[in-house]
């Protein structure tokens, strides 16, 4: 799996993982925290969780920008990494939310996911050019071998890049874990049991606004002590006290990754690195046709970005319309809603080495699949997965997620879903993740302008940015229409953006040729 690739690559995967594994502690549970802990509706949490996973990708733009202008791209990530720490440090104070004290620790919240995006921004796209620029000197190495091998070294970059994601997908793996086994042992430490409808209802006795729940909230709240009488206030500082111990995993984990990034340092290329001794002088016609090519690239690029933003609409639902959708309709009362997000992880470790092994067949019998023809399919199938949901939806006869959250609790278990169904649907959304994610990565890597890597890294990671700033729609659909509905939408998306991408298959082909 590792053979022929640059030195360095395994060393930046593994940095990349300890910092995703303490990300997705705190991005699997993000949604659902902010409802528990503050008594936000799904709408205003999707809102802010939109907003702060947008503000992650626009940073790498900024992040890219700042190394690319300084050519200081370790000393950016080394400072990403710090400042990504003091937001989970901020994020992990397990302070109690109150009508009194809401006002101002709500925006303390938001300014320490302010600092974990700005961090990330600092982070993610430099180490990425950085794995660009391994593959960029590994091809100029081969080159000297003769054409063969530079050829071969050519196919190489893909499957880089997908042994990179499937790095970051191992922490991906074990992180949804973590919060809610910290949080239900913290629960029971205190003598009460987890139950995922309780938050939003304790909320609503504590201001008032039961109504006609006080039924359902008398039956599970006395199925959710051990001993003695159920206080709502009680029950949610002790809740979420639990996640925010998980926290400092986190912070453990940023600080993992920058010791692994400090040991490695020296192997790690510099991205665009400019030569002080070197002076080329170039004809007006060279600078033009240099010219030309950069805007056919930049062009390229742009175009794949368009489609990258549809996709991360579609996909992110896995944070949002999926998380609750995990919570309403689908059986719980074993598996806490946020761990069927270590499914989607657990399918890219599992499934890229076979993806891998098919791209390298089909390459061998001189079937080889471009880039862009790959993310075309990744688009078909991340629709098949919305077209099972939404199939599945219609024929259970949902209603919307608020008008199922109303229902009586004996007839709202009746209708839940087994867990096989999120199990189909993230192994399509895995699948067309492969696809798409990586490989586009990669194929930002082949259409930058060398000295603008960090930037275009940057650009695709603002493309995903856009994309995440939709995803709030999404709870958005799913608490106002029926369901099926909802996923349609995501269908609909996924099917045009394939459209379009397969029409601009031949052209982005000559580009990167």
């Amino acid at each position: 799996m590792f053979k022929s690739h640059p030195k360095g690559l395994v060393a930046a995967a593994l940095s990349n993982m300890g910092e995703r594994f303490g990300y997705y502690i705190m991005n699997a549970v993000l949604l659902l925290f902010l409802c528990s802990k503050f008594g936000l509706s799904d709408s205003t949490s999707g809102l802010i969780y939109s907003i702060f996973y947008a503000a992650i990708y626009v940073l790498s733009l900024v992040g890219g920008i700042i190394a690319d202008r300084t050519q200081n791209y370790k000393g950016t990530i080394q400072k990403g990494l710090i400042v990504m720490a003091l937001g989970y440090v901020l994020l992990a104070i397990p302070i109690t939310s109150t009508s009194d004290n809401i006002s101002w620790l709500l925006p303390f919240t938001c300014l320490a996911l302010a600092l974990i995006a700005f961090g990330n921004g600092l982070f993610k796209g430099n180490l990425q050019a950085i794995v660009g620029q391994m593959y960029d000197n590994y091809e100029i190495e081969e080159a000297k071998k003769g054409e063969e091998a530079l050829r071969i070294a050519k196919t190489k970059r893909d499957s880089g890049f997908q042994i990179f994601y499937v790095f970051i997908n191992i922490g991906g793996l074990i992180a949804p874990f973590v919060a809610p086994l910290l949080r239900q042992w913290w629960l029971k430490v205190n003598g009460f049991v987890y139950n995922a409808n309780l938050p939003e209802l304790c909320h609503k006795v504590i201001d008032g606004s039961i109504g006609d729940q006080v039924a359902k909230y008398n039956e599970l709240s006395s199925a959710a002590t051990l001993t003695g009488s159920f206080d709502p206030s009680k029950y949610l500082e002790v809740f979420n006290q639990g996640v925010h111990f998980s926290f400092f995993a986190s912070v453990a984990a940023m600080l993992i990754s920058l010791i692994i990034f400090l040991v490695n340092k020296k192997i790690f290329p510099t991205p665009a690195k400019k030569e002080a001794t070197e002076t080329v002088n170039y004809t007006a016609e060279e600078k033009q046709q240099m010219a030309k090519e950069i805007k056919q690239r930049m062009y390229a690029l742009f175009a794949v970005l368009g489609i990258a933003i549809f996709f991360w609409f579609s996909f992110h639902q896995n944070g949002q319309s999926l998380s609750v959708f995990a919570r309403d309709f689908v059986k719980t009362d074993k598996i806490a809603p946020e761990i069927w997000q270590a499914v989607n992880p657990f399918f890219v470790i599992v499934l890229t080495p076979i993806i891998m092994w098919i791209f390298a067949a089909l390459a061998r019998k001189g079937k080889d699949i471009s880039t862009p023809r790959k993310i075309a399919y990744g688009m078909a199938i991340a629709g098949c997965a919305y077209l099972f949901l939404m199939l599945f939806s219609a024929g259970q006869g949902y209603p919307s997620g608020e008008e199922f959250r109303a229902m009586d609790e004996s007839v709202a278990a009746g209708m839940k879903a087994d867990w096989w169904v999120l199990i189909i649907t993230y192994f399509f959304l895995t699948v067309a993740e492969l696809f798409i994610s990586p490989l586009g990565l990669s194929f930002v890597s082949k259409v930058a302008p060398k000295h603008l890597l960090g930037l275009c890294q940057g650009l695709w990671l603002g493309a995903t940015a856009v994309g995440n700033l939709l995803i709030w729609i999404g709870p958005v659909m799913y608490n106002a229409w029926p369901i099926q509905y909802c996923w349609l939408v995501f269908l609909i998306v996924c099917v045009i953006s394939m459209g379009v991408m397969l029409g601009m298959v031949k052209w982005l082909e000559r580009v990167t040729k």
